[in-house]
C-alpha cells in the first residue's frame, strides 16, 4: 500500500485549544493545539477537533488502490477489492487506561473486575457525523453504570450515497471499495475514542444477515449468489468480506476500547445442514484470531438449536444452527443469543427458559453467556425486567445488552422502532438504573 501526502495548511498557534474544540480545517486561523490530555485528530478538510488521548500533528494521508483480484477460466468473474479510498488518518490513539476485556469462566473481567454486567446496542452511534452527538451518548452510558455497547461495525452499499452520508463499504460491479474517509471508517474510529474515553467496551460486528445497511445481500451484488447459503460457502464473497475485516481489526486491535468482535448480526442459513455455519464459524473465527490474538471474538447470533428446550421454532436447527457445537469451537470466547417472542411465536415467559438454556450450555461449555439483543413493543418493564432479573440470577450468564438505546441528539431524537429505551425516561429507570444497582 502507498501513501501520497497532502498538504495541509498551517496556522500560528494563538493559544491551546479546549477539549472537543475546532483546532484546525481549510482556512482556520485559531490554534492548532490542545490542552493536555487531547490531541488535535482530523475530521475532515475543514474540521479537525481535540479528542481525548495523544496523537500526531493531523496531516492528512491518501490511500492508492490496492486490489486483490481472483481470475480463473471458463466465465469465472473477475473481483477485484479496492482498500482505503478516501481520506485517512492512521487509526487512532484512544489514550484509554484500561485493560483488554476476558473471559473468566463463565463471567467477564472488565478492566480488572470479575462480574455480571449491563449494557446496551446503538447500532446507529457509527453512521452519526456530529462528534458531540457520539460524546453525549458515551456519557450517559458511563453515567448509568452500562459498561458494553454493541454497534454495527459495517455499513454497505451498492452506489455511493451523497456527500455526508456515512458509508464503510461500497459494491459496484465485481469490486468493493473500503471507504476510510471523514464520511467512511473515520466515523467508527471516533466511536471507539469516545468508547476508550469513557472507559465504554464495544462489539463491533463486521457483516448483517439482513439487508439492512447493505449486508450479505451488497456482498452478493459483487460476488455472486442468491441466498445467504451461497454467500457462506463462496470462496469470493468470504474473501471480500476478511478483506474488510481485516481493515477494521488492524485499526483497533490494541485498543482496550474493543470488548469483543463479532463475525455478524444474526447469521442464519435456513433449511441448512449445520455444518455449513459451523465450519464458516471455525474458518472465519480463526482468521480474525490470526489478526488479533488479545481480543475477544464471538459470533452475534439468536441463539437457535440449543439443547435443552421444548421443541418450539427457536430450539430447532432449520435456520441451519446447532448452537452447543458452535459454542465450543475454540475461537469462539463466548456464546450470544437474543430474545424475541413476539417475532418467534412464542410466549413472553417463555423467555426465561430460553435465557435458562442457553446458561446451561455455557456452563458446560465453561464459556460466559451474553444475552445480547432482547425487547417487546409494550410493558418493558414488567417483561424485560423480569428477564433481567432472570439473567442476573441465573449461573452461566455473564452480562445483557437491551436493544436498543435511545437519546437525545442534536439533531433530535434517535429513532424508535418500539422497543428503544430512552435515555431519562422511567423505563429507564427500572431497565437501566434499577438494574445496575441490583447487579452491585
Amino acid at each position: 500500500m502507498k501513501f501520497i501526502p497532502v498538504l495541509s495548511l498551517t496556522a500560528v498557534a494563538v493559544a491551546q485549544q479546549a477539549a472537543y474544540g475546532q483546532c484546525g480545517g481549510n482556512g482556520w486561523s485559531g490554534g492548532t493545539t490542545c490542552v493536555s490530555g487531547y490531541y488535535c485528530r482530523f475530521s475532515s478538510d475543514y474540521y479537525s477537533q481535540c479528542v481525548p488521548g495523544t496523537g500526531g500533528h493531523p496531516f492528512l494521508q491518501k490511500t492508492l488502490v490496492l486490489r486483490l483480484t481472483f481470475q480463473a477460466s471458463g466465465g469465472a468473474t473477475t473481483l477485484s477489492t479496492v482498500v482505503g479510498v478516501g481520506t485517512s488518518t492512521t487509526p487512532p490513539t484512544t489514550g484509554a487506561t484500561g485493560t483488554i476485556s476476558k473471559a473468566s469462566g463463565t463471567k467477564f473481567t472488565i478492566d480488572g473486575v470479575t462480574k455480571y454486567f449491563a449494557g446496551t446496542n446503538a447500532y446507529w452511534i457509527g453512521f452519526l457525523t456530529n462528534n458531540a452527538d457520539v460524546d453525549t451518548v458515551m456519557s450517559h452510558l458511563q453515567s448509568s453504570g452500562l459498561k458494553i455497547l454493541r454497534v454495527w461495525g459495517f455499513n454497505d452499499v451498492t452506489s455511493v450515497p451523497g456527500s455526508g452520508t456515512v458509508y464503510y463499504q461500497s459494491f459496484s460491479g465485481s469490486s468493493a471499495t473500503i471507504n476510510t474517509g471523514a464520511d467512511g471508517l473515520q466515523r467508527l474510529d471516533y466511536v471507539v475514542q469516545s468508547a476508550a474515553a469513557h472507559g465504554i467496551k464495544l462489539i463491533i460486528n463486521f457483516v448483517n444477515n439482513w439487508t439492512d445497511y447493505g449486508g450479505m445481500a451488497a456482498y452478493m451484488k459483487a460476488c455472486g449468489g442468491s441466498t445467504n447459503k451461497d454467500w457462506y460457502q463462496s470462496s469470493s464473497c468470504q474473501a471480500l468480506y476478511k478483506n474488510y475485516i481485516k481493515a477494521v481489526v488492524s485499526r483497533y486491535s490494541s485498543s482496550p476500547a474493543i470488548f469483543a468482535w463479532e463475525l455478524a448480526n444474526e447469521p442464519r442459513c435456513n433449511g441448512c445442514d449445520t455444518s455449513i455455519l459451523t465450519n464458516w464459524i471455525k474458518t472465519t473465527s480463526a482468521y480474525i484470531k490470526s489478526l488479533d490474538s488479545t481480543h475477544m471474538v464471538t459470533v452475534g447470533d439468536e441463539g437457535f438449536g440449543v439443547s435443552g428446550g421444548d421443541g418450539s421454532y427457536p430450539y430447532t436447527s432449520g435456520e441451519g444452527w446447532d448452537w452447543d457445537t458452535n459454542l465450543a469451537i475454540s475461537t469462539i470466547d463466548f456464546g450470544t443469543f437474543h430474545l424475541y417472542p413476539s417475532s418467534w411465536g412464542t410466549s413472553n415467559d417463555w423467555g426465561n427458559g430460553w435465557i435458562q438454556a442457553h446458561a446451561a450450555a455455557c456452563v458446560k461449555a465453561n464459556k460466559p453467556c451474553l444475552l445480547e439483543e432482547y425487547g417487546v413493543s409494550s410493558d418493558h418493564c414488567t417483561i424485560e425486567g423480569a428477564w433481567q432479573k432472570t439473567s442476573l440470577s441465573t449461573t452461566g450468564m455473564a452480562a445483557d445488552l437491551f436493544w436498543d438505546e435511545g437519546d437525545q441528539l442534536t439533531s433530535g431524537k434517535t429513532s424508535d422502532d418500539g422497543n428503544t429505551i430512552f435515555y431519562g425516561t422511567s423505563d429507564w429507570t427500572c431497565l437501566v438504573t434499577n438494574h445496575v444497582s441490583a447487579i452491585g
